[in-house]
């Protein structure tokens, strides 16, 4: 039996060719060292963060999430849910504080959900994966499977505003919350924690609608990070990962920049420290290398002799 069992939703992103599919790799190599086992929620759907928002309406919203709750609570009884996205987390806590609050919409809730043979009894806890790692293991677990250090690998800790806003992590400060710069030097890499964008929007609602706006916060981001001397940036949440990264290129096309800032996973440092190659830290996946975690992370691990 592990050591943590956890109903594991993996969101829409995470899927097999998604495009946060490394960022579960990762994560499978870390709780695998880690001595945690995450089981995926059966027939779990998208918990809809975007497009429910939009048009489907509060309580649309609110029965996509809890139809996924019920499923935990009926097949994980007793089990936390952990998600590894910040807005399928953030969506998730939002339906459970909501549903909790208010004895009408969580009978209307499960009014809906009556027509799928589901009933939300409002018994499980919804976590993100960082959580776990901080509330429930703790840096000095988190420290005992390494065998790799990160040492000389200068890291810009960025959280975002997901993870970070309405809910953030126990104990952490909204405007400075230091659970990335803690967790890379636990691996033994250097925390930039002058890096002052941490908890910075990267404008992910905006890419599309006004693109100007959140490459714009992209550029202060990542120039900052270059700033501070850091070779990568390291983040909790996909939809940051994904902007942050991906929009440089666009970023160095429309203004000259010539920005090529990594943008990394803390799974994927971890996964690293942990011995893991570059495939099983999800290394490969990235649309901008990281140099200095892929020559970690094809260091020789020394034989232990006894």
């Amino acid at each position: 039996m592990a050591k943590k069992e956890y109903a594991f939703y993996p969101g829409c992103s995470s899927q097999l060719r998604g495009s946060a599919s490394n960022y579960l790799v990762s994560v499978n190599t870390m709780c695998e060292k880690l001595d945690v086992k995450l089981t995926p929620i059966p027939d779990w759907n998208c918990c809809g963060a975007s497009i429910s928002y939009a048009a489907a309406g509060e309580l649309t919203r609110h029965v996509m999430t809890a139809r996924n709750f019920a499923l935990a609570e009926q097949h994980l009884p007793g089990q936390d849910i952990v998600a590894t996205c910040a807005a399928c987390w953030l969506g998730g806590r939002e339906t459970k504080d909501k549903l909790d609050a208010s004895s009408q919409m969580m009978a209307d809730t499960n009014e809906a959900l009556k027509e799928a043979g589901l009933h939300y009894k409002a018994e499980a806890q919804m976590r993100h994966m960082v959580e776990v790692l901080v509330e429930d293991i703790g840096y000095e677990e988190m420290k005992k499977p390494m065998v790799k250090s990160l040492e000389g690998a200068k890291i810009a800790g960025y959280v975002g505003c997901q993870t970070n806003r309405p809910f953030g992590i126990a104990g952490e400060s909204f405007e400075n919350p230091l659970y990335l710069d803690k967790l890379v030097e636990t691996m033994g890499g250097e925390a930039l924690t002058k890096y002052e964008q941490k908890v910075t929007c990267c404008g992910g609602s905006l890419a599309f609608s006004e693109p100007a706006k959140s490459q714009k916060q992209i550029r202060d981001i990542v120039e900052s990070a270059y700033d501070h001397g850091a070779e990568m940036i390291v983040t909790p949440c996909p939809l940051c990962q994904a902007n942050v990264e991906i929009y440089q290129s666009e970023i160095n096309r429309k203004q000259g920049t010539k920005l090529a800032m990594p943008v990394v996973y803390y799974s994927q440092l971890m996964a690293v420290a942990y011995g893991g190659n570059a495939k099983q830290a999800g290394l490969d996946g990235q649309v901008i290398p990281s140099k200095k975690l892929d020559e970690i992370a094809a260091k020789v691990v020394p034989v232990a002799t006894k």
